[in-house]
């Protein structure tokens, strides 16, 4: 395996361990099922807000834990850099830079201009 593939899967190990050490520690901290008791209602009602950012923010730790997952599997087994899109390889530029990407830079760019149109 080359060097530079090997440099970016201990990237994304290190990725993992960080997400899932953080969300870890929201859970025994962040999120503690009791509910406080505010004397202000607007304490409370920050208190809820900010509790529903937490858990936005960790739905999508949690997609990028899955997509971090998936391109340590795909070094695994000998598809990473492979464009799934066109089929052609991704350079190893984009593949340091954005190692979770699954599409060349032209298939991204083809993918955005798609959803535009959708939109």
């Amino acid at each position: 395996m080359d060097s530079r593939i090997l440099a970016i899967k201990k990237k994304l190990e290190a990725q993992r361990q960080e997400i899932l050490t953080e969300a870890e520690h929201a859970i025994t901290t962040d999120l503690k099922p009791e509910r406080e008791n505010f004397p202000d209602l607007s304490d409370q009602a920050t208190a809820e807000s900010d509790r529903g950012f937490l858990i936005r923010l960790r739905g999508r730790e949690q997609m990028l834990l899955k997509k971090v997952d998936e391109a340590i599997q795909r070094i695994e087994d000998g598809t990473f850099g492979i464009c799934e899109g066109c089929g052609e390889k991704i350079p190893i530029k984009r593949l340091e830079a954005r190692p979770v990407t699954t599409l060349c830079i032209e298939c991204k760019t083809k993918q955005e201009e798609d959803e535009k149109l959708r939109e």
